[in-house]
């Protein structure tokens, strides 16, 4: 250490340039450093999403999960799987144990799903992914008096859609109104007219709702991948669905035996904010995405929002960036207060060159951690904030 410090008072120009270097690299690397509510770690679930229409939760269950966990047995490094059944489909969560390469524990696991051979003809691909961490970074949410359900999902919707095309926001998540269904409703008279039953109808409306692969067709130069995609989304898609031929020739289509109609589920989902039905919006940050940009960029849509608009109003429900902000205001206050105890204090013993000398070093070391910060991909937290102040 003696010959350390000696050799920077022989050369005092190392000083100055290191000092330099740490202060316009360590400002670089402050500018590229994400912020984040929490520290980020890497993400240790794995997620296995089955859906199977018409099933009910025991056959989900019998069907589909205990195949699945059987066979899951004896995969490495699986801690801990869970698994929720419900109508229509089933969630099966599978915990990674810490330290162990969660890649390679997805691999594994696709592999034991996909070497299950017996699960139900009719339902629906697996999904198999590794869960992305998120984390909230702002909620607020659509209100208004006199506006029905529909209208305000179709303003969430337009705000879904603008929000994500805005640089730092990739998540945004809807809630407050029920889900989605066709609704076809058989006229029972038109049916005896033509000499129709429900499972005619319902085969007809089903073979011609899919959405399968065909096959490849290898060519010389490239490979065709053929696709049928006949899903319907919405009444109008639906509704022109052959479902028989008269003798004649003549094509029967759906809606001239039923009424079809988009409508919302039976299961109640409203939210009321300040007394008004509402519709929430909630925007979450990945790990690359930083979390006080996406903050202001969504406050400003929000202004925006309440500027363009008459009946609706955007309300500000919570803002996860608030205490970050916090935060980051205390450490620059009490980094300010320490630099002019240190000035005033050895000014007062010493003298004034060598008391700016030993203020500065505050900030430099400050600036240096965030070049260390920055290559160690540590991020602006709560917890990193803390220990800045401390």
């Amino acid at each position: 250490m003696r010959k350390f410090v000696a050799f920077f008072i022989k050369y005092p120009v190392a000083v100055n340039t290191l000092l330099f270097s740490m202060a316009i690299f360590g400002f670089l690397s402050l500018r590229n450093i994400n912020s984040t509510f929490f520290p980020v770690v890497s993400s240790r679930i794995i997620s296995i999403q089955s859906v199977y229409p018409g099933a009910s939760p025991e056959e989900m269950e019998e069907g589909i999960v205990q195949k699945i966990e059987e066979n899951l047995k004896g995969t490495s490094g699986i801690e801990r799987i869970t698994s929720v059944s419900s109508e229509n489909a089933a969630s099966i969560t599978v915990e990674v144990l810490k330290g162990f390469n969660t890649d390679q524990a997805l691999e594994d696991v696709k592999n034991a799903v996909n070497s299950i051979s017996s699960f139900p003809a009719d339902m629906e691909p697996i999904l198999v992914f590794k869960r992305e961490n998120l984390s909230f970074t702002l909620s607020f949410a659509l209100a208004g008096d006199n506006i029905s359900i529909h209208s305000l999902k179709g303003f969430a919707r337009i705000a879904e859609a603008e929000l994500q095309g805005m640089p730092g926001i990739s998540k945004v998540e809807l809630a407050g109104f029920p889900e989605e269904e066709i609704e076809i409703s058989l006229r029972e008279q038109d049916m005896r007219n033509y000499g129709l039953s429900f499972q005619q109808i319902a085969q007809a409306v089903k073979a011609e709702n899919i959405e399968i692969t065909g096959g490849t067709v290898k060519g010389a130069v490239e490979e065709l991948l053929i696709r049928a995609k006949s899903k319907a989304y919405y009444a109008r898609e639906i509704e022109n669905t052959p479902v028989f031929t008269t003798p004649s020739g003549e094509k029967l289509l759906l809606k001239d035996v039923a009424d079809v109609k988009d409508r919302f589920a039976d299961k109640p989902a409203n939210i009321m904010v300040n007394g008004k039905p509402a519709v929430t919006i909630t925007i979450s940050n990945t790990d690359e995405e930083d979390m006080i940009s996406a903050a202001a960029t969504a406050r400003e849509y929000i202004e925006a929002f309440n500027r363009e608009n008459d009946g609706i109003e955007a309300i500000l429900i919570r803002d996860a960036s608030v205490t970050l902000e916090q935060r980051k205001e205390l450490l620059i206050r009490n980094g300010i207060a320490g630099i002019l105890l240190v000035l005033v204090f050895l000014a007062l013993f010493l003298n004034v060159r060598v008391a700016f000398w030993v203020a500065m070093g505050i900030p430099v070391s400050f600036l240096g951690m965030f070049i260390l910060a920055n290559y160690f991909g540590i991020t602006i937290n709560v917890i990193s904030l803390f220990g800045m102040i401390v």
